[in-house]
């Protein structure tokens, strides 16, 4: 009876104990590291638990021997950091790694490679020694996950050990068998040989500051891994030149001329800026479009993300730096320039910030006109829509100031019109003998009327008699300012402020603002500062898709001989921008060419979006990019110049990326009279959701 006892109370504390401990594991357990836009997000259990995707590699410590043999220690992981096999063979997927090893002479803030390799040019057969990966040292593994690499480069016998050193690592970690692509990673182990001092690595501009335009896609060179800035600048240094161009790729020079690209002086004189890669491989950056103002430095070198040296573009100007982006100055010629021979001086006539603007200050000389503090600004309100009832004609009451508060009138503005539109569920109605659908605009130069500041606008347009919902009704306009440019010379800067929007209903029921389908701050993310139309559209996307509506195309300002028109439907229009060459590649399609004021014509064919297109959360918010699965009813498409002229909303987005005949028809066919029927295989639930079959294989570790 005892020892029954007793086995009752042992196997209910033993069934207590594995209760909380399973307990503790459902409440300790790891969040997945995969999101919505990862095919591993859609994996079962048990593939994840068999795969486990992904790749960390992580150095954990390195050593200089007596004769400069150099080894390091290094793990690779999986996310969850389960350690994994390099070979595959323990677990799935072989590991590719290649390692090397820099310094930061005295002095210095570039690092020079001890593992270099020669490069000779079959176009121009000069050879250059350029920085690169070791070639020919052993791995040996010393634990599960974990592995020396012995470098076959050896260090100098005066190598200096007081000095920053760093290895670094670039992985790749081969998923295809399981439709998973190559998983990447890279690090970067920094330490001083003698331990003397802290390393103090190079540290200018963070990857995430790249990752806010470059998103998911900030890896280069192939597979082979390599996707921060922390490892990019090992090799990316003076030392690396291009021999078949004689372009240096020193990260510095490199990036600027890049993102300058078509707005490079050299560019614009006629001539090319072209690295040529491994393999013979051409890359040509002349035609890349930089998505803000080139001034704005900070756009890049950001400041307050922690980069250790994020001044370093203000305190240490260099030759270099500057001549990467003024590439018509011959600083050694005196070209454009005083002559200067190294960059001892630059600091004493380009200080950091002096506190004025357009001086010969690192800060000044890159003023952005539009954010001049020279400039009054632009405060505006809507303060009241009545008479806002269907035959009517609405008025408006707003106010105009500076940004001090100081009491502006029409007279200030060069222009300052209304824009009356709705229903705000897609903006399509027709306002009477106006030649545009969905809005109206008028000017209020003219007629408005009041004082001090507060003005009141009575439409010419009334509210249609059919009219049903909620509408809304914007301010555009822009202001001419004289301030002191460079030279302390007058310079005329013409500049807007974001547009203010005022929803209302037209019928007494509840009021709807238009939908949120992406927000600004996605778009500042790359852009900065939205400012279309010569300043008239600003940071507002609430009042871009007014006239970006279904209905609208640029027929008003298209030349005949060019017909049919274009679509300006903000859904086909962005992503035909952003998509640019990667959809005329794909697909073989015209230039998508729009008319503008003035019938300028806007060739969007050689955008190249920096990240990956099929990250639909890079703009989209929401949740918004997913097909509608309710009765929701929007307007149709009108696309002149595509294959389903008048498409769904859901289609016409869709076809804007997916230009063939396949695409259109599949659509078509999936179109009845009920609607569209995308939802259904294409939703949230759906074998082939859009966010499934957007996934991208595999992803680099976003730091």
């Amino acid at each position: 009876m005892e020892i029954r006892h007793f086995r009752s109370i042992h196997f209910r504390i033993l069934t207590a104990l594995v209760l909380l401990v399973l307990a503790g594991t459902l409440v300790s357990a790891p969040k997945s590291p995969f999101t919505p836009k990862d095919k591993a997000f859609y994996l079962s259990e048990r593939d994840i638990s068999y795969i486990r995707p992904g790749l960390v590699v992580k150095v954990l410590s390195a050593s200089i021997a007596a004769d400069g043999t150099v080894t390091a220690r290094i793990r690779f992981a999986d996310p969850k950091d389960v350690p994994l096999d390099r070979a595959g063979i323990t677990t799935p997927g072989p590991i590719g790694a290649s390692v090397l090893i820099a310094y930061i002479p005295k002095g210095e803030t570039q690092y020079v490679a001890y593992t270099t390799r020669t490069q000779t040019s079959p176009i121009t057969g000069v050879s250059a020694v350029q920085a690169g990966t070791d070639s020919g040292g052993v791995w040996t593994q010393v634990a599960d996950g974990e592995y020396t690499y012995r470098f076959a480069t050896k260090l100098p016998a005066n190598y200096d050990k007081t000095v920053t050193h760093t290895v670094g690592v670039y992985a790749n970690r081969n998923l295809t068998e399981f439709d998973l692509g190559i998983a990447l990673d890279d690090t970067a182990y920094h330490f001083v040989p003698d331990g003397s001092s802290q390393p103090a690595p190079r540290d200018v501009v963070k990857t995430a500051t790249c990752q806010k335009c470059h998103v998911d896609y900030f890896a280069f060179h192939g597979t082979g891994g390599r996707s921060s800035m922390e490892t990019c600048v090992l090799c990316h240094t003076p030392q690396t030149v291009d021999p078949d161009t004689g372009n240096t790729l020193d990260m510095v020079t490199m990036t600027h001329k890049i993102h300058m690209g078509a707005d490079l002086p050299s560019v614009l004189a006629g001539g090319q800026y072209m690295i040529i890669g491994n393999r013979q491989a051409e890359h040509d950056y002349s035609e890349v479009g930089f998505p803000t103002d080139q001034r704005n430095c900070t756009v890049c070198h950001e400041e307050g993300k922690g980069a250790k040296q994020e001044k370093n573009f203000l305190s240490r100007p260099t030759r270099a730096g500057c001549g990467s982006c003024h590439d018509n100055v011959d600083f050694a010629a005196g070209t454009g320039h005083l002559p200067m021979n190294d960059d001892k001086n630059c600091a004493t006539c380009h200080p950091a910030d002096s506190g004025k603007e357009y001086d010969l200050s690192i800060a000044g000389a890159h003023t952005v006109p539009f954010k001049s503090k020279q400039l009054t600004g632009i405060d505006w309100k809507i303060l009241d829509v009545s008479d806002a009832a269907p035959g009517k004609k609405p008025v408006l009451q707003f106010s105009i100031a500076d940004k001090t508060g100081k009491p502006l009138t029409p007279k200030d503005f060069g222009r300052l019109t209304a824009v009356l539109a709705g229903p705000t569920s897609d903006y399509t109605m027709k306002f009477g003998t106006a030649t545009t659908s969905g809005y109206v605009s008028e000017d209020m130069l003219v007629n408005a009327t009041g004082s001090n500041g507060t003005y009141t606008y009575t439409f010419t347009n009334a509210i249609p008699a059919n009219a049903k919902g909620s509408f809304s009704i914007s301010l555009e306009g822009r202001r001419v300012e004289i301030i002191k440019g460079p030279g302390n010379k007058d310079l005329s800067v013409q500049y807007g402020t974001k547009n203010a929007v005022s929803y209302f209903t037209v019928d007494g029921t509840p009021v709807v603002p238009r939908r949120t389908v992406v927000t600004i701050e996605k778009c500042q993310s790359c852009h900065d500062s939205i400012r279309l139309h010569g300043e008239n559209r600003v940071d507002a996307i609430e009042h871009c898709v007014v006239c970006h509506n279904p209905v609208e195309t640029d027929v008003s300002r298209r030349p005949a001989a060019e017909a049919p028109s274009q679509s300006v439907d903000f859904r086909q229009m962005i992503h035909n921008i952003h998509g640019g060459h990667e959809i005329q590649s794909n697909f073989g399609t015209e230039n998508y060419v729009i008319y503008g004021y003035g019938g300028s014509l806007n060739n969007f064919s050689h955008i190249r979006y920096p990240g990956r297109l099929s990250n639909c959360d890079s703009c989209h918010v929401n949740n918004s990019h997913m097909p509608l699965t309710t009765a929701e009813t929007r307007a149709n498409v009108s696309n002149p110049r595509g294959w389903r002229t008048n498409a769904g909303p859901t289609a016409a987005a869709c076809l804007s990326c997916h230009k063939s005949v396949a695409a259109a028809s599949h659509t078509m066919a999936n179109t009845s009279s009920l609607g569209e029927s995308c939802g259904a295989c294409h939703g949230s639930n759906g074998d082939f959701s859009v966010q499934k079959v957007h996934a991208t294989p595999s992803t680099p570790v976003v730091r």
